[in-house]
Order: structure tokens, then C-alpha cells, then sequence
């Protein structure tokens, strides 16, 4: 019983598909936090991810100001501030059993 739950559990559908991308900024605590919860998710579901500083580009400080971190999954904000990580695991499992777009 535990040999097929651990197949299963290695076998997870990969996410190749998904672009994450992570809005942060220099010295967010907050953001640095974020990026270690999806570089480990990344390594599971091997999705795309990327962080851009906003401070950078003065649309995207106009566009999120303070509210840093967000992270964006294929173009649609999915957390701002803190990053849940149960439904972070979530929005991951269910893509995970979805079809690739």
C-alpha cells in the first residue's frame, strides 16, 4: 500500500505549462520568504519562475506600490502579501490534475 501511494506520489503531473512570475522589491523580507516557498514548489512541479522588482519600472510601482510580494500564475494574481502556503499547495495539486492548456 505505502509503494503505490509513494508511485503516486512521484508520478504527480509536472506543471511545464504554468509562468509564475513573483513582483518583489529590494529588502522585503516578505518576498524573500515567497521565493523560497515556490522555488521549492518549482523544483516539485518544475513550473517557470521568475521575479521581477518592481522598483525597476515605474508602471509596476504604480500598479502594486507597497503591496509586495504578488505572484502572478499565468497572468492572473493568485497572492498578495503573504504567500499561503496551504493554498498554494492547493492551486498546485489542482493544476496538477488538470489537462496542459
Amino acid at each position: 500500500m505505502a509503494r503505490f501511494w509513494l508511485s503516486a506520489w512521484w508520478k504527480r503531473k509536472k506543471l511545464r505549462h504554468w509562468n509564475v512570475v513573483l513582483y518583489t522589491r529590494q529588502g522585503c523580507h516578505l518576498c524573500e520568504q515567497a521565493w523560497g516557498q515556490l522555488e521549492r514548489e518549482r523544483q516539485r512541479y518544475e513550473f517557470a519562475l521568475r521575479s521581477v522588482d518592481v522598483d525597476g519600472n515605474a508602471d509596476l510601482v504604480r500598479q502594486f506600490g507597497e503591496c509586495v510580494p504578488v505572484v502572478v500564475v499565468n497572468e492572473r494574481i493568485r497572492f498578495r502579501g503573504i504567500v499561503n502556503p496551504v493554498l498554494l499547495r492547493r492551486l498546485l495539486e489542482a493544476g496538477s490534475s488538470e489537462p496542459a492548456a
